[in-house]
């Protein structure tokens, strides 16, 4: 599934094509994802005024209104020339006046394409949204200190709720957890390892992002190149393989029906 750091590689992928430029019309090949498509969104002649990122959703913001965009668990949006021909799972194109569209493709569908009028902070999908991970203001040691200290799962759990923060993923909490040298299954905090483990999640997630994200199945950003960042992995993926830092052997356990990489040397 893509996840932030995937997101946010799209985003800018997509901003110097984007912004700027009238939509001139869409086309809708198949409306069946996670919610329909409304084929009556008043699209059709707005301009394209910013492209932001909620979590791991995209926004398109134009003056009376955003399209959020959701790349659901195996989705990609790409740049294309007009009159590219589409592809089985290509389920929606949105068309531009500069000759190029961006295209949707999701092959299970699990994705969306809304359009919402108003305070987008108010839709439902992002108004009981955590802080995001990379903003220093709202996602913070003490912030985090104190949400451990009044919870009872696991940490890796803790930093995967979307109301505690967003975008932190199964891939990047385990590569994260590694970093700041806490084991997944730990279920307390205390300052000085809130500290490491805000730090290492900030530097993990604008890692990925340098990279381009994480391609384990079938990610590619914008332009059509997948994400890298799976080749500096330094846990996830690797149970039974040595610790790339002191050697001993990666174990694997399973937390809430997903899979947690560690090295049970370097992570206490």
């Amino acid at each position: 599934m893509p996840e932030l750091p995937e997101v946010e590689t799209t985003r800018r992928g997509l901003a110097p094509h984007l912004l700027g430029a009238k939509i001139t019309g869409t086309v809708i090949r198949n409306d069946r994802l996670r919610w329909p498509i409304r084929a009556d969104m008043p699209l059709q002649g707005k301009t394209i005024l910013s492209i932001g990122r909620r979590a791991k959703y995209l926004l398109l913001h134009c003056k009376d209104g955003t399209l959020i965009l959701h790349l659901g668990m195996s989705g990609s949006l790409r740049i294309l020339t007009e009159g590219t021909p589409p592809a089985k799972h290509d389920h929606f194109d949105l068309l531009l006046g500069n000759g190029k569209l961006m295209r949707l493709c999701d092959p299970r569908r699990f994705g969306a394409v809304l359009w919402h009028e108003g305070d987008i902070a108010a839709h439902p999908l992002l108004s009981d949204l955590g802080p995001e991970p990379l903003d220093d203001e709202n996602f913070h040691a003490d912030y985090l200190y104190w949400i451990a200290k009044n919870r009872s799962v696991s940490i890796k759990q803790l930093i995967m709720d979307n109301h505690v923060v967003v975008g932190v993923g199964n891939i990047y909490a385990s590569e994260a957890l590694f970093t700041a040298g806490i084991r997944p299954e730990r279920r307390m905090l205390g300052q000085a390892s809130s500290q490491r483990l805000v730090a290492a999640i900030k530097s993990t997630l604008n890692a990925a992002i340098i990279a381009g994200g994480s391609t384990l199945r079938d990610f590619v950003g914008a332009s059509g190149n997948p994400g890298y960042f799976q080749k500096q992995h330094w846990v996830y993926g690797r149970s039974g393989e040595p610790c790339r830092r002191c050697g001993t052997t990666v174990r694997q356990i399973r937390q809430g029906q997903r899979s947690s990489f560690y090295c049970p040397r370097c992570q206490r």
